[in-house]
């Protein structure tokens, strides 16, 4: 019980963190193309991590645990960054939170998949109305529509609950920041080469606060709140502390308008206390995993995995 309350906890902080990105993200597009930005975020984040890891000593990963890094940094480095990039090229950020609300749904599934979680069937129901809640009031937000910018926010999605699930499973072994900051260092060479090839012509017309955009994102979105994130997921579950992203788009606006000034429906305080209810009722019926509450303090004690 301890351990899952405090999965939650870091999931939520986690959740907290990310939830300032399409704020910092909307900042940086004023003075950065959205694929450099992609790019430049996962190097900067890459070289962060690789640092951490030489300071703090960590071994290597070995063989068998490099096709589980490969698909956490396929989905969450590389795959939802560029897809949800591309995709608001042809649907709006607003219509973008449709696909956002199923992001929790396929972490769940991806959970049972790869995390081996058994959630009870009553976790579903309050899953779908979560997920409906969100993707409901995206939807009269705004109708519009692309079937390019659909099919690219699916797949985003898609990824995105795969990189979650596999990391959340992995952290039960490794710890969050090791398994974030691994994934980001094998996606590294890759990523260096779009950042070069998508670089801005000029630098000298590019404001500060792109500047701070871009530090966020990099910083706190790609490294520091996955730190948080994966190992709530590992401690609460990956399929219940996953609900937790049904509450990102509200946190996202509610800092959107502080931050930047946009409107905040009263219709969006509602909804977000339907999805509260909804998360509630998740982590009621969630399945909290045995194996994690000895897993990161066994790993940071034991000398063959992280030598001293």
């Amino acid at each position: 019980m301890r351990g899952g309350t405090a999965g939650w906890g870091s999931g939520l902080l986690g959740v907290l963190i990310f939830s300032a990105s399409l704020p910092a993200t909307r900042v940086a597009v004023e003075g950065f193309a959205p694929l450099f930005l992609t790019a430049a975020r996962a190097v900067i984040a890459a070289l962060l991590g690789a640092a951490l890891l030489a300071l703090l000593r960590q071994k290597r990963p070995v063989r068998g645990d490099l096709g589980a890094l490969a698909l956490v940094a396929l989905g969450v480095v590389m795959g939802f960054p560029l897809l949800t990039a591309l995709a608001l090229q042809h649907v709006t950020a607003a219509h973008s939170i449709v696909f956002v609300g199923l992001l929790p749904l396929a972490t769940a599934l991806f959970g049972v998949l790869r995390g081996g979680e058994r959630p009870r069937p009553a976790f579903w129901l309050f899953s779908v109305l979560g997920a409906a809640a969100v993707a409901g009031f995206a939807l009269a937000q705004d109708g519009g529509a692309s079937l390019t910018g659909d099919l690219l926010m699916l797949a985003a999605i898609l990824l995105c609950g795969l990189g979650y699930a596999e990391g959340g499973a992995l952290s039960r072994r490794f710890g969050g920041w090791q398994v974030i900051s691994w994934s980001l260092v094998l996606s590294l060479p890759m990523m260096a080469v779009l950042a070069v090839a998508t670089r801005p012509v000029a630098w000298s017309g590019i404001g500060w606060p792109a500047w701070g955009g871009l530090a966020y994102v990099s910083v706190f979105s790609m490294l520091v709140g996955f730190v948080f994130w994966y190992r709530g997921l590992a401690l609460g579950g990956i399929a219940g502390v996953g609900q937790l992203q049904l509450l990102q788009p509200f946190f996202g606006l509610a800092l959107a308008g502080w931050l930047l000034g946009e409107p905040v429906a009263p219709s969006m305080l509602a909804v977000t206390g339907l999805v509260v209810l909804c998360v509630a009722g998740a982590k009621t019926f969630a399945q909290t995993p045995k194996t994690f509450a000895q897993t990161p303090r066994t790993f940071a004690r034991n000398p063959e995995r992280n030598p001293r």
